[in-house]
């Protein structure tokens, strides 16, 4: 028995009114373009249009339109094409039989204000062998070293500074400084480390990113960070960009940075490891629904394992973890 017309209508609205805003901002998602500042931010929020998608097809249903049953049917499958779409980001590992791990670990300290105990708890307990840190700051160097980090990690490249600019990478091994991203607001460093497992070794580069937010007017400047992590990440050898991009897997940028348009292409971990909807921010502050967009991105060659997100007071962002298996050096 159909609805009465009353209810039929009313369906119909709230039908159009999930459906609507996911259509527009699923154009915006399939078609890449330089987006303005408030598209760019929407289109981080993307895998939660499936909520509103989903309210829709039951919306549509109730109506008894088979138009916009099928509709808001397709709407809600492109939603769930994105959330769990096949493979550009993942390892393919050539024919290396030797490997070295390295654990490694990621956090934005939110202005230096991080848990430094419960970040250096996370270094002893997870067994990292090189952490990452942005939005570092002379303080946070000194209660990191007064909670132990420096027996852990004794190496590093620290570039300390107030509020949000500052960078350091510790690590267990030796690093080398071999160069910086250039024209960036932030500290985003690149060292060079060869992480030991018995008689074999790795020679690794890692840059630690820290991309202009896309807020304000920095929407131009997240564009060219992103571009400028794609050069960095085409130069040959094993290669990690680790931190805080301030984009997530719905922005084409980040796809085309994933994809190779520096000329090589990459593999995200964690999208990888099937853990892309794990959030990393907003952790506490903001209300809002959270995303990923802090990252662990690795030429293809390294294969990543472990994955885990995990929440550290005093910041917003969670430290992300991962092991890398990274092909050994001939000889």
């Amino acid at each position: 028995m159909p609805p009465p017309p009353r209810r039929a209508t009313a369906w119909l609205v709230l039908a159009l009114l999930a459906a609507a805003p996911v259509a527009v901002l699923s154009v915006f998602r399939a078609v890449p373009g330089a987006w303005p500042r408030l598209v760019v931010q929407l289109l981080s929020f993307t895998p939660w249009l499936a909520v509103p998608a989903a309210a829709g097809v039951a919306f549509a249903s109730l109506s008894r339109r088979a138009w916009l049953f099928a509709t808001t049917t397709a709407l809600l499958a492109l939603q769930l094409f994105w959330i769990f779409a096949p493979g550009l980001a993942r390892s393919a590992p050539g024919a290396a039989t030797r490997r070295v791990e390295l654990k490694v670990m990621n956090i934005n300290a939110l202005h230096g204000e991080a848990d430094a105990a419960a970040i250096v708890r996370l270094v002893r307990d997870n067994g990292i062998g090189l952490l990452a840190v942005e939005e570092h700051t002379p303080a946070l160097e000194e209660r990191l070293d007064a909670a132990g980090l420096a027996g852990l990690l004794p190496h590093r490249v620290s570039r300390p500074a107030a509020r949000a600019s500052g960078t350091a990478v510790f690590s267990v091994h030796p690093l080398e400084l071999t160069g910086m991203v250039p024209d960036s607001q932030f500290v985003m460093p690149t060292v060079r480390l060869r992480p030991v497992l018995g008689d074999g070794s790795a020679t690794v580069e890692v840059t630690v990113v820290h991309a202009k937010p896309p807020v304000d007017a920095g929407v131009t400047r997240w564009r060219q960070d992103l571009a400028a992590l794609g050069k960095v990440a085409a130069r040959p050898g094993n290669v990690v960009l680790i931190g805080d991009f301030n984009a997530t897997y719905d922005h084409a940028e980040f796809r085309q940075l994933l994809a190779g348009d520096g000329g090589r292409p990459l593999a995200d971990v964690g999208v990888a490891a099937g853990s892309r909807l794990i959030p990393t921010w907003p952790m506490d502050g903001l209300p809002l629904p959270g995303i990923t967009i802090d990252h662990i991105v690795t030429s293809t060659e390294i294969q990543g394992s472990a994955y885990a997100v995990h929440q550290v007071p005093g910041t917003d962002h969670a430290a992300v973890v991962a092991t890398l298996s990274i092909p050994a050096d001939a000889g």
